[in-house]
């Protein structure tokens, strides 16, 4: 490998391997893409599995099981795509994947994130370096990545775990400030170009904490959709509703107020959510991070209350759970939105067009 050691000649050789040290590239891009891997395994691979359950569809259920046991290389795959893996680095990162996924427990999509960050850039750096590159490359990006592994996915995974499960023993020791904190937390990572699911599957958040979480993210998907409806019409009404609110990013750099009634309406649904209907999402985490998006999030809840009653900790799904998810995901997201930007519109915070998108 030629590699001018000069500061000049290594910056050389990171750009030539398309290597880039970056909140954004690891923080944002890689982070992203690995809820897509999460939602292309576990998500949907829960999904199908609880269809086949509820329908008594064997195949079905083997069909999810399979989609869920590859959740790890999935979310690694995902990542080295993002980290634009040459082939062999990207293939290789497959038994990294399943490494660091299985070896981190319950906290396991952290130590997937940065064990295949390090894999990915070392197996770029020499990718293509060598005449026996076919050799080279997958032998150096899985060692490490399976060294490493085996070194840090263990901690990485209790971490992550630890976390998850301190948001969640506060959230029901004070479900009222933690259902506001997580809510507006939450919902504000759903919106910036961050994952939000990506953040509540790493962290492992569910019950009390994952339902504010669910609360928060709808918050900003529905306020948005509603609010700017006279702008966007029903293309903008279905695109932020059961797409992303991610798409008034450029709006709200423009004017951040028009962020003001989505994340006050998730400051107030996501208590509500915690203190009166007592939502828990007791299904995967990361449908925590969804909220409306393709309905994911709702059919979360309803996964969830499959599993609690499997497990025998909820006799029935009664029409109080139902009303919850429709009051807190759809009905109150809209109505708080639509008072606070009346008011802000009232007041000249929001003018006319600054929602626009170009659909």
């Amino acid at each position: 490998m030629e590699m001018n050691h000069s500061p000049q000649g290594f910056r050389s050789f990171l750009r030539r391997k398309d290597i880039e040290f970056s909140a954004k590239r690891y923080g944002i891009e890689a982070l992203g893409a690995m809820a897509q891997g999460l939602f292309a395994s576990l998500l949907i691979g829960t999904i199908i599995s609880t269809l086949g359950q509820q329908l008594g569809i064997e195949i079905l259920v083997q069909i999810g099981d399979f989609a869920k046991g590859v959740t790890g290389p999935a979310m690694a795959v995902a990542i080295g795509y993002a980290l634009k893996c040459p082939p062999l680095v990207l293939f290789s990162l497959i038994a990294v994947g399943g490494a660091a996924n299985s070896l981190g427990g319950p906290g396991g999509p952290l130590a997937v994130l940065i064990v295949t960050i390090f894999a990915a850039e070392f197996g770029k750096a020499v990718s293509k370096e060598t005449k026996i590159d076919i050799l080279v490359t997958p032998l150096v990006t899985i060692i490490i990545g399976v060294l490493l592994s085996m070194w840090w996915a263990p901690s990485l995974g209790a971490l992550a775990n630890g976390v998850g499960k301190t948001i969640m023993w506060a959230t029901e020791l004070r479900p009222f400030l933690m259902g506001i904190l997580v809510a507006v937390i939450v919902g504000i990572a759903l919106t910036l170009p961050i994952s939000s699911a990506a953040i509540c599957a790493t962290l492992g958040l569910t019950g009390l904490a994952g339902g504010a979480a669910l609360a928060g993210c709808c918050a900003q998907m529905i306020g948005f959709a509603v609010m700017s409806f006279p702008e966007n019409k029903w293309g903008g009404l279905f695109a932020q509703g059961i797409g992303t609110s991610m798409l008034q990013m450029g709006n709200i750099v423009r004017n951040p107020k028009i962020w003001i009634p989505p994340t006050l309406a998730s400051a107030i649904t996501g208590p509500i959510a915690t203190c009166i209907f007592q939502m828990k999402m007791n299904g995967s985490p990361v449908a925590s991070g969804m909220g409306t998006c393709g309905f994911v999030g709702q059919i979360g809840l309803y996964t969830g209350w499959v599993n609690d009653i499997s497990a025998g900790t909820k006799t029935a799904i009664t029409a109080f759970d139902w009303m919850g998810m429709g009051m807190i995901c759809f009905i109150l997201p809209a109505i708080f939105t639509l008072i606070f930007a009346y008011i802000l519109r009232k007041i000249g915070w929001i003018k006319e067009n600054d929602l626009k998108l170009n659909l």
